[in-house]
């Protein structure tokens, strides 16, 4: 399949996803072009995480498509029973997409080098010199390259939150996937990752970010959805969506939360 600039790397169609009887994705559409930033924002319960976690394969839909540089994915089953059905195909979806979780998810008996390298020996089988060499470029990119040899726990939570980062950029992914990477920090901590997130932005990277701050999510996003109980109520750029809201919904949540 020839794989175009304007071919997007993420699509998502009608997607639908519950859990037993709870339907938390209603039937959402996202298109993630490459090289632009989408920010998805709702309350707590609006299925931001899990549109995410879809997206990656990391949970099954029910219904829906979903696309990756325009190649769709295959399934196999129906309904609550449906799961990927090439598995040579979801790992390779799964390593172009870099996810950055909330908690940082790093390997407390390795060094902050060890857990970015990891992936790219173990999965991608590179060469272990080649990786170094990426994983401190990348850790010297986050602003921690001098915290190669030291362990997680002696790290802040922004620091552990970088080296995360770290090791998603030391894939060489498609795009990086964001879920709320800075909502267990404290406020100055925050801005830490927060500027790190802002310089990745400007390089022209493709990033699906889940987050709770605005004014994030106004300075780094060219489009922004803003979904609530499992459909898109209203979605469009930055400035559409924080300065002039169309919606009750979101001039409600914005009220509440951090308006620009």
């Amino acid at each position: 399949m020839s794989v175009t600039p304007n071919t997007p790397v993420i699509e998502i169609r009608n997607l639908h996803k519950s859990y037993g009887d709870l339907e938390v994705l209603k039937g959402v559409d996202i298109t993630a072009p490459r090289g632009h930033v989408i920010s998805l924002i709702g309350s707590s319960g609006s299925g931001k995480s899990t549109l995410l976690r879809c997206a990656n394969l990391l949970e099954d839909s029910q219904q829906g498509e979903i696309l990756f540089n325009g190649e769709p994915v295959i399934w196999k089953g129906a309904g609550a029973h449906r799961q990927p059905g090439d598995r040579a195909q979801m790992i390779r979806i799964r390593t172009n997409l870099s996810m950055v979780f909330q908690q940082f998810n790093l390997w407390s008996h390795m060094t902050i080098l060890e857990n970015v390298m990891e992936a790219p020996v173990t999965v991608l089988k590179r060469d272990k010199a080649e990786v170094e060499a990426s994983a401190r470029r990348y850790l010297d990119k986050v602003g921690i390259g001098d915290k190669c040899d030291v362990y997680p726990a002696q790290l802040s939570g922004g620091q552990q939150q970088r080296a995360a980062i770290a090791r998603g950029l030391c894939m060489e992914p498609e795009a990086l996937l964001f879920d709320e990477p800075t909502s267990a920090l404290d406020p100055e901590l925050e801005q830490e990752v927060v500027k790190v997130i802002k310089d990745l932005a400007s390089e022209g990277r493709t990033m699906l970010v889940v987050t709770h701050d605005m004014k994030m999510a106004h300075d780094i996003s060219d489009h922004v959805v803003f979904l609530h109980k499992g459909l898109i109520e209203e979605q469009g750029p930055p400035a559409d969506l924080f300065g002039n809201p169309q919606s009750e919904r979101l001039r409600g949540f914005l009220s509440v939360t951090q308006p620009v």
